[in-house]
């Protein structure tokens, strides 16, 4: 498993585990990401990284990103 920041840009993948406190798990659960739940990373900008979750675009930070392994 590896950090989702780490994962090649433009291929859908699938999440493996979410990491953090229970407060940051809902967090992320509440923007669409679950474990088995299929992404897709856009792009990544200055520090954040875009991704696609189900029909949405989603941005995260990218210390928020190093919680989301697949």
């Amino acid at each position: 498993m590896i950090p989702i920041t780490l994962a090649p840009i433009g291929t859908e993948i699938i999440i493996r585990q979410i990491r953090g406190n229970e407060e940051v798990k809902r967090h992320l659960e509440s923007l669409g990401f679950a474990v088995g739940g299929r992404v897709t990373i856009i792009s990544t900008l200055a520090g954040s990284i875009i991704l696609k979750v189900k029909e949405s675009r989603v941005a995260i930070g990218k210390d928020m990103a190093m919680k989301i392994f697949v």
